[in-house]
């Protein structure tokens, strides 16, 4: 199989989506600095370009977070050429693999909350090069975290209180805000 990369911009200037047509992972998984990358061969090779500040994987895809010195004209292509070689090599994403299986916990409410979360905005998000995951339902306050391109993004907070809270208040009549936990 030919493996093909092409990029993406994503809503964080400082984040940029690199697609493969093929699945890397079931689930994902964020490698915000070098040492959460310890257990990933393909982040950890990643971390080794110095303008390398961030790593999340999901799907069919891998953002990348560069420096503030970096300009993605001048990285892109050295990226998009690693990240081909990386998956034809088959790199792990991490060492140990359990397939990652939407397993929704809590009350009937935080059920509902997760499901909705899952089944709508998950998709979303990740078009972005991004993730979300519940944490918390407290006193009418859903606490959820941020990933990939979202982390840090400027308009997360958009998203999230437009578009996320908006959506669960619709659904949801408990709801009253949604949060964000920063990592």
């Amino acid at each position: 199989m030919t493996i093909n990369v092409y990029t993406e911009q994503t809503p964080n200037p400082a984040t940029m989506k690199f697609m493969v047509n093929k699945l890397l992972i079931n689930g994902s998984e964020d490698f915000p600095t070098r040492e959460s990358a310890e257990q990933s061969p393909f982040a950890k090779e990643l971390f080794k370009f110095n303008f390398v500040n961030g790593v999340f994987f999901a799907s069919n895809f891998v953002t990348i977070t560069k420096t503030e010195d970096a300009e993605w004209a001048d990285l892109e292509p050295i990226l998009k050429e690693f990240v081909k070689g990386a998956v034809e090599s088959e790199y792990k994403i991490k060492e140990e693999t359990s397939d990652e299986v939407a397993a929704f916990e809590g009350s009937d409410l935080e059920i509902k909350i997760q499901q909705i979360l899952h089944d709508y905005v998950r998709p979303a998000v990740e078009q972005d090069g991004g993730a979300i995951s519940y944490k918390s339902f407290d006193e009418g306050v859903v606490t959820v975290e941020l990933r990939g391109s979202c982390s840090g993004c400027p308009s997360s907070t958009i998203t999230l209180k437009s578009g996320i809270q908006n959506l669960l208040q619709r659904m949801v009549p408990e709801v009253k805000e949604v949060v964000s936990e920063s990592l």
